[in-house]
């Protein structure tokens, strides 16, 4: 949002007691000189500038008419509120003081410890948000929030072992909280304090309820280790039990202190072993273990990928797949006797995607996401797996089911107006009356009432920071939570990025964003910077707010540089169609839609091609290495956590798309830039984590050390204990810089 010239000049002349901005004369009119970017002002701890301003925390629904609110500020770590959806009313629930005060009162508990906990703040509601559990020096610790009128805590201890419990979870009714420690599971009564175990004999390699390195990064959800699953009912827990043993091991290291501390990780590289899972079943009260008979499938061809409970906690509900995930299946089990029944089983020409549990309806049907069209979309199934209808479907994708409310409707988010937005919907159960319910292009985020009488809407686009507002479920904004104008970006002198389209060489549409530099003449010819992930369905071209990597492009634009970011096909988001030519080779078809990219550039006149350059990570990182070795497109490249062989990097990611190496040894090869280092073309900078716990920085040292052998020059920056990304705020301050530095020097010598 850009200020009109009398109500700029007004503003600046209210704040030029702080000298941080002083008036021009420019063609007789008094206009503001602006802030330039720097490093600092985006990502230094001590001199960052907030650019995406403040909207509401941790908005969680109480019930249908009230939600949960965290406010945030110096003063106090948190504050949270119960608030009225319609009247904006609220009522004080707990606040970082209070639970401090009410931890201080516990036997034993020292100063610290207490402010130790405010800290991580690892908080584990029950289902009705009226206790919390936190795990303190190794032990979990229930808060009752008591009578919020009085603001009262109450707290107390329900473990005392010196072994840390990890992943706790209250059950459905409240009333007990399980847990994993020493890799076994246990569950503790939250009144009486009585604690028992549920499974013995856990260890380093036989996990019970917990998930290992490979299935919580690439099935589960990274950083969650939970492998357990209460049934509706509290009747009973499902849980995976993982045997580690045929897992290879692999090491890192911190190199800071004198002595190396080692650190060792199972992690199953592409072509090895995978752990060997089965799933069981056991009374909560304890007692023996059901296993569930998955006997029909081979063990060590066989990924759980999702456990659930039917809604009268008599099955499981579980999907299972193929090694190499080219098929899925949807199996109902019954709890009691293990029994299994096969509901269906998805297929595509290429992989399969896990995407989310089936939503049952209270007739026993239930609605599920499918790709086998090659787009995304909803169906209707009946209890034993026959196919009743199907809800959604055009040239556009069905991103998250969100529910069904009593009249039949569901609601739902999608790219149906736009690829690079995100918009609300709702369609009725026999796949009529399909209605949009957002309004404002962008990027609309919903969270629905457990009833589905209202829903936040989290909006942004990509000129505009998030705004928070509540919706009645048919669409009717109700209150404006946070508008959020962010005042301080008309400091400064920021671009409009615009969104173009470039058709490739066999005619795909790809979506593309230019940020132009802020004084840009038509006249002059500009080098380019490409920034690129390039990974199968995962866009980085977005009508949406871009934060610090936004500001970051800003930055680079203000140094006379074209920004450029295009959506090579496989990374599209236009369906699952779009990703599957990479199947069994990487690379390869993303080069050719970004060099069609590149083809586009030159043919514009304010483009310098001789100055163009690339730059990712992760996925991006190997895109780059690969670009600079299969092409003289570029001048220079930034790779940062670059996988540069796919024979490094994990299992169930790398088989998905290329299948094993003992069935696709070319594929492999070829994908891999470490075996082209000798065609290294362009200016290339390698930065990588040096405790990189995901792609290992094996994968740089191997390709430096083919670079090396070829003769090759090239730029390398370590981050000591950073891991897959450079979290420390001054080791990545460190990093921004030396990326710039490097964009600088070589676009802009």
């Amino acid at each position: 949002m850009r200020l009109s010239v009398a109500t700029h000049y007004q503003s600046i002349w209210l704040r030029s007691v702080s000298s941080l901005l002083t008036m021009l004369l420019v063609s007789g009119a008094a206009v503001a000189q602006q802030l330039p970017l720097t490093i600092e002002t985006i990502y230094d701890p001590e001199h960052r500038v907030n650019f995406s301003g403040q909207i509401p925390r941790g908005l969680t629904w109480l019930d249908s008419d009230r939600y949960l609110e965290n406010e945030r500020s110096e003063a106090v770590k948190f504050r949270l509120r119960a608030v009225d959806a319609t009247t904006g009313t609220a009522q004080w629930v707990m606040d970082g003081q209070a639970l401090e005060q009410a931890l201080l009162k516990v036997p034993g508990m020292s100063a610290s410890a207490a402010k130790s906990a405010l800290r991580t703040g690892g908080f584990t509601w029950n289902p009705n948000y009226t206790a919390l559990a936190i795990s303190i020096s190794n032990d979990l610790y229930v808060v009752d929030l008591g009578d919020r009128e009085a603001n009262t805590l109450q707290v107390r201890r329900l473990t005392r072992d010196p072994a840390p419990e990890s992943m706790p979870s209250f059950s459905p009714d409240g009333n007990m909280l399980a847990f994993v420690r020493n890799h076994d599971l246990a569950v503790v009564d939250v009144r009486k304090g009585h604690e028992w175990a549920l499974t013995s004999g856990g260890n380093s390699n036989l996990l019970n309820g917990e998930l290992d390195w490979v299935y919580q990064e690439e099935i589960y959800g990274r950083g969650n280790f939970k492998g357990y699953w209460w049934s509706p009912d509290s009747s009973q827990i499902a849980y995976l039990q993982t045997d580690e043993s045929p897992v290879k091991a692999f090491t890192i290291l911190d190199h800071l202190p004198y002595r190396l501390e080692v650190e060792t990780t199972n992690y199953p590289k592409a072509g090895d072993k995978n752990p060997i899972v089965r799933l069981g079943v056991i009374p909560a009260i304890g007692g023996d273990t059901t296993w569930m008979n998955l006997e029909h499938y081979t063990p060590t061809n066989m990924l759980v990928v999702s456990v659930d409970w039917s809604p009268n906690s008599q099955d499981l509900v579980v999907q299972v797949q193929n090694r190499e995930q080219t098929w899925l299946d949807l199996n109902t089990i019954d709890a009691l006797s293990g029994a299994t029944e096969h509901l269906l089983k998805e297929t595509t020409p290429a992989w399969v995607d896990v995407l989310g549990d089936p939503y049952w309806l209270d007739d026993d049907t239930f609605l599920w996401l499918s790709d086998r069209s090659g787009w995304r979309h909803l169906y209707r199934y009946s209890a034993d797996g026959t196919l009743i209808g199907q809800l959604t479907d055009g040239e556009w994708e069905v991103r998250i089911l969100h529910g069904v409310d009593k009249a039949g409707w569901v609601y739902f988010s999608g790219t149906e107006r736009s690829p690079i937005g995100n918009d609300v919907y709702r369609v009725q159960l026999d796949g009529s009356q399909l209605t949009r319910l957002s309004m404002r292009p962008g990027t609309h985020n919903a969270s629905f009432s457990p009833e589905f009488t209202y829903y936040f809407d989290t909006w942004s686009d990509v000129n505009t920071p998030p705004q928070v507002r509540l919706h009645a479920a048919n669409g009717t904004p109700t209150r404006i939570l946070a508008e959020n104008p962010v005042n301080l970006l008309n400091d400064y002198h920021l671009s409009t990025p615009e969104f173009l389209q470039v058709v490739s060489r066999d005619g795909f549409t790809m979506e593309a964003m230019l940020i132009k530099p802020p004084d840009f003449d038509q006249a002059k010819r500009y080098p380019v910077f490409q920034h690129t992930y390039a990974g199968p369905h995962a866009q980085q071209v977005r009508n949406s707010w871009a934060g610090s990597s936004g500001m970051f492009y800003q930055l680079i634009a203000q140094q006379g540089i074209l920004v450029w970011i295009l959506d090579n096909r496989t990374a599209s988001g236009k369906g699952a169609v779009s990703t599957w030519p990479v199947y069994q080779h990487f690379g390869k078809q993303e080069l050719r839609d970004i060099e069609d990219g590149v083809a586009w550039l030159r043919e514009q006149p304010f483009v310098d091609s001789t100055r163009i350059g690339i730059e990712g990570w992760s996925y991006g990182g190997f895109m780059t290495s690969y670009a600079l070795t299969h092409s003289d497109s570029f001048t220079m490249g930034i790779a940062g956590g670059t996988v540069t062989d796919w024979r490094d990097y994990d299992t169930i990611y790398t088989e998905r798309y290329l299948g094993t190496p003992q069935n696709n040894p070319e594929g492999y090869r070829l994908s891999s830039p470490r075996f082209n280092a000798a065609d290294l073309h362009g200016e290339l900078l390698l930065i990588h984590g040096t405790m990189d716990d995901n792609v290992h920085l094996q994968n740089t040292l191997q390709f430096v050390y083919e670079l090396q052998k070829a003769g090759k020059q090239f730029e390398l920056m370590l981050y000591p204990r950073s891991r897959h990304g450079v979290t420390d705020p001054q080791l990545n301050t460190h990093l921004r810089h030396k990326m710039l530095n490097f964009i600088l020097d070589h676009l802009k010598p």
